[in-house]
């Protein structure tokens, strides 16, 4: 818990947080200030897992976190993973329901972490941050509805597409502005295109062939990204 800031943590804190912070209240930012917490992930660590009961509202700031569930057989499958700065971790609060996912870092991350009574009492004073987490969870739905269809109906060439898209708009890129600003192993690639693991490497190892993509290990470049939009789009 902190409950001193220096000048400086504070304003990066509220930078940090300006999507939420400018719109709580002079006293909902002194709890804020009071009660926020830095989390620090190491790669592979887990921040909440399933059937864990909702403790924190999450802040992703710097780094890279994959939201996952176990599904048959034990096999893991992404549900999505989160970008900075995303708020993440209260649905199965408000839903008053323990978590149905887990979360992982699959890169360092940091996190600040809200206790939800805090979270909840905000909500429940402040109309205007209501109103702006009914929008994020509205968006974040038509968004899973529309991964829900893709990953379904889609081929696996099409969803291993869709997926290093969604990499690259999530992440962005390095500085040459072709290699994706992520390192995702073969098997969370996989599990985020809903394919099995040898399939997500035949396809990689296609879309080289045909020039689309360099890979060098982790290390994923698009040579083509009009191709591989197009090859997204068709399925």
């Amino acid at each position: 818990m902190m409950k001193r800031q220096d000048s400086a943590r504070m304003t990066e804190i509220m930078e940090n947080l300006a999507p939420i912070s400018n719109l709580l209240t002079e006293e909902q930012i002194k709890e804020l200030l009071y009660h926020i917490r830095i989390r620090k992930l190491k790669k592979n660590e887990v921040l909440y897992k399933e059937g864990d009961v909702p403790q924190f509202f999450h802040c992703l700031i710097n780094g890279k976190v994959k939201v996952c569930r176990d599904g048959v057989g034990g096999r893991s499958q992404i549900v999505r993973i989160v970008k900075p700065v995303e708020f993440f971790g209260y649905r199965a609060y408000l839903a008053n329901e323990n978590y149905i996912t887990s979360a992982v870092a699959f890169e360092p991350a940091i996190l600040y972490l809200i206790p939800m009574q805090i979270f909840d009492k905000w909500i429940k004073t402040n109309l205007q941050l209501a109103n702006y987490f009914v929008r994020f969870l509205a968006v974040g739905l038509g968004v899973s509805d529309r991964r829900v269809v893709n990953l379904t109906q889609k081929h696996v060439r099409g969803r291993l597409a869709e997926s290093l898209l969604v990499l690259k708009d999530t992440y962005g890129f390095e500085e040459d502005n072709q290699t994706i600003a992520a390192r995702m192993s073969r098997e969370d690639l996989a599990s985020l295109s809903n394919m099995t693991t040898s399939n997500a490497i035949r396809t990689l190892s296609a879309f080289c062939s045909e020039g689309i993509l360099a890979v060098d290990g982790r290390k994923i470049t698009i040579l083509d990204e009009d191709q591989l939009k197009k090859i997204s789009k068709i399925g």
